[in-house]
């Protein structure tokens, strides 16, 4: 582990720089949260560009790690990876930006300044979301030094990608009477209502963040997951029982993914969940654990791997 975050750091430096100078503007951002009162769509003001501050530091180290482990470098890689450090601090600037500003950063149309910096952003995100898409493609085609670590690597950014994809309804939400702002992340009611703690969903109608937030986090868990089995059950599970349950793994987070879009779309709160939803992750559940099964029954001892 130690070996390839050297090789991320000196490899990829942008990536690591982005997530530093992230990591130094979530602590900024969080005092401000503390010390500034000010109050924006019902949060304090500074939490959303705290919020995005430790995203970017995950994805941005998480992302050096992954290109960490091919075998060897890619100037396509390293190019494209460039270009996510150029849109995630475009993003971030316009964020803080508008935080200085008093106002909001997203959906904003409300003066032709406010409307310029939102498609700004727009643009930047969907730069980045084709730069994520080169670097998976790159990862899947060189492969890392393992099966169970590349299909982990191209699960997590292949369901990130999703995570991203399913943002894109926030910017088609109509928020009658709002003038100027041409989106929303909430369905059912509006924006700024009472939300969970922290992470602001909302908890009296659907919020389009949810299924964004869990998609976007699939980069860590999957490598997270590949890890803990191969370093508790390495003597139980051989690679291919590894590879397959990294597999149910991806297949079960990328539907849960869609299920809490889908709650939300249809304006229902995460902890209030109508019997269709309960239903439809019962049988999510149901077939995961189904999954689960058939791989370790099938699954080979490694000694016996060996032996044979």
């Amino acid at each position: 582990m130690t070996d390839v975050m050297s090789r991320a750091a000196g490899r990829y430096r942008p990536l690591m720089v982005l997530s530093v100078a992230a990591a130094v503007l979530a602590v900024v951002t969080a005092v401000g949260v503390v010390v500034d009162g000010r109050v924006l769509t019902g949060v304090p003001i500074w939490l959303k560009p705290f919020k995005f501050s430790v995203s970017f530091v995950l994805y941005a180290a998480t992302l050096a790690w992954m290109l960490a482990q091919l075998p060897r470098r890619s100037r396509v890689a390293e190019w494209s990876a460039g270009v996510v450090v150029a849109m995630a601090l475009v993003e971030m600037v316009v964020i803080v930006g508008q935080v200085l500003r008093g106002t909001t950063s997203h959906y904003n149309e409300t003066t032709p300044l406010n409307a310029a910096l939102w498609q700004v952003m727009g643009m930047a995100i969907m730069v980045l979301f084709v730069a994520h898409v080169i670097v998976a493609v790159v990862l899947l085609v060189r492969r890392a030094r393992d099966r169970a670590t590349t299909w982990a690597v191209g699960l997590g950014l292949g369901l990130s990608a999703l995570g991203m994809l399913v943002a894109f309804p926030m910017v088609r939400q109509d928020r009658a009477g709002a003038e100027g702002i041409a989106g929303a992340h909430s369905v059912g009611v509006p924006d700024g209502g009472p939300g969970l703690p922290i992470l602001g969903w909302s908890t009296t109608g659907g919020d389009l963040r949810i299924g964004h937030f869990v998609g976007l986090h699939a980069m860590q868990a999957l490598p997270i997951l590949a890890f803990l089995l191969r370093r508790y059950l390495d003597r139980w599970l051989d690679e291919r029982s590894r590879v397959g349950l990294l597999v149910v793994a991806g297949a079960g987070y990328g539907v849960l993914t869609v299920l809490l879009t889908w709650q939300a779309l249809r304006g229902q709160p995460l902890l209030r969940p109508d019997l269709t939803t309960l239903t439809a992750l019962a049988a999510l559940v149901a077939a995961t654990t189904v999954a689960v099964v058939a791989v370790v029954a099938r699954r080979r001892r490694p000694e016996l791997a060996l032996a044979a």
